[in-house]
């Protein structure tokens, strides 16, 4: 069985490495998979966001996400099974609303906070350790998830809304979603929306943002246009995105996640 792990605690400290440990001792046998600690401080939209991207990618099994500023707090601690039999754990922020829909959603939810299999005694900061991890493994090794902790409505799950592009007046009103590490800004239109927007590859776009517009262009590659410069492009996930060939987008046009852009092919 796998179980991926998904947090904000980065590779500094001792974290992310005790996950494996709690996980090992309770299902050894378990394949753990790092989808990333990378994740920016207290960034539950940027987890979901990621979450989503990511799972498909993997084998059904158990997901972790634990990117928690509430902990210690009354928030729930989760556990859920999407309909296609792969199961997520963590806090009940969101950051796991996102990812379940493409998995034909939550068919079962159950409320791990005084889970029978956490570990004791439970620290007010690191329920990552001890409640998320063996939560997991015990679930990988085949527990029941009703055993894990008392049921709860799929629909009194939280959920995170992200802003959605629109088209009007030959133009796309869209918004930045997320930034990765290298500046480029992932936005709110897929790959199915091109074609209303009236955007194509190798056609200028204006990039209007806070009402100062930036030439680019739509193309396949960050190559098809000279360093420094700036370009449109549908990245790994076919999601619309704006990098900097060798550079910072984000940096470049001072966005941040909700910002309002807007693109008019010319």
């Amino acid at each position: 069985m796998i179980v991926t792990l998904l947090t904000d605690y980065g590779a500094e400290d001792e974290f992310a490495g005790v996950l494996h440990g709690v996980i090992a001792r309770i299902c050894p046998d378990c394949r753990v998979v790092d989808l990333t600690h990378g994740i920016p401080r207290h960034a539950v939209r940027h987890a979901a966001v990621v979450l989503r991207n990511a799972l498909p990618y993997m084998p059904a099994g158990v997901h972790v996400a634990v990117v928690d500023p509430e902990v210690g707090t009354e928030r729930r601690a989760v556990a859920l099974e999407c309909d296609d039999g792969r199961l997520l754990v963590g806090p009940d922020n969101g950051v796991l609303s996102l990812a379940w829909p493409r998995f034909g959603g939550v068919v079962e939810a159950v409320d791990v906070s005084r889970s029978p299999l956490r570990l004791e005694p439970v620290s007010a900061t690191f329920h990552g350790r001890d409640l998320f991890a063996p939560v997991a493994a015990e679930l990988a090794l085949g527990a029941p998830l009703a055993n894990a902790g008392e049921r709860i409505d799929p629909d009194e799950l939280a959920t995170i809304q992200l802003p959605e592009a629109t088209v009007a007046g030959g133009a796309v009103t869209a918004h930045a979603v997320s930034v990765d590490r290298f500046g480029n800004v992932a936005l709110d239109l897929g790959h199915e929306g091109l074609a209303a927007a009236g955007l194509a590859l190798g056609r200028r776009v204006d990039v209007e943002i806070a009402g100062e517009r930036h030439p680019a262009a739509f193309t396949r590659s960050f190559a098809d246009v000279d360093a420094g410069d700036l370009l449109l492009y549908e990245d790994a996930y076919r999601t619309l995105a704006l990098a900097v060939n060798r550079g910072d987008a984000a940096a470049l046009l001072a966005l941040t996640p909700d910002d309002e852009v807007r693109l008019t092919p010319r």
